[in-house]
């Protein structure tokens, strides 16, 4: 169900962006921080689904939370013609590696367990 959401986003995505018209330099940094803050979030709903501990008010209220208060933290740098949102970019995209870890993680434990049962069958067969 996921994956499916997932691929019809990203079709939906690749769509609007074809024919959509390009974005302003002026509106460009606030665009990047939106999709990392966005990519944050998706990265931290997979790992709470593979923990099993997915709350979509969370979600929700963390997708658009990140989302303001970087592009808050944008205007703010703007004004003061100072790159404060750079750090909410390595904040962003040190939590996506520590998510994208903990969902690399619990995948590569699945495949083990598999090999290891498939390597179990193969033993009781042949006995």
């Amino acid at each position: 169900m996921i994956i499916l959401a997932i691929i019809i986003g990203c079709i939906i995505g690749v769509i609007i962006g074809v024919n959509a018209p390009a974005i302003s330099y002026i509106y460009s940094d606030y665009l990047a921080i939106s999709i990392i803050a966005a990519l944050d979030s998706v990265f931290g709903g997979i790992t709470a689904t593979l923990k099993e501990k997915f709350d979509f008010k969370v979600f929700v209220s963390g997708f658009f939370g990140n989302a303001i208060l970087s592009m808050l933290l944008i205007f703010l740098g703007k004004k003061l013609n100072v790159d404060i949102y750079l750090a909410a970019i390595v904040v962003f995209v040190g939590r996506m590696f520590n998510n994208l870890t903990i969902i690399r993680r619990f995948y590569i434990e699945k495949w083990d367990k598999l090999k290891k049962q498939i390597k179990k069958d193969k033993t009781q067969e042949n006995k």
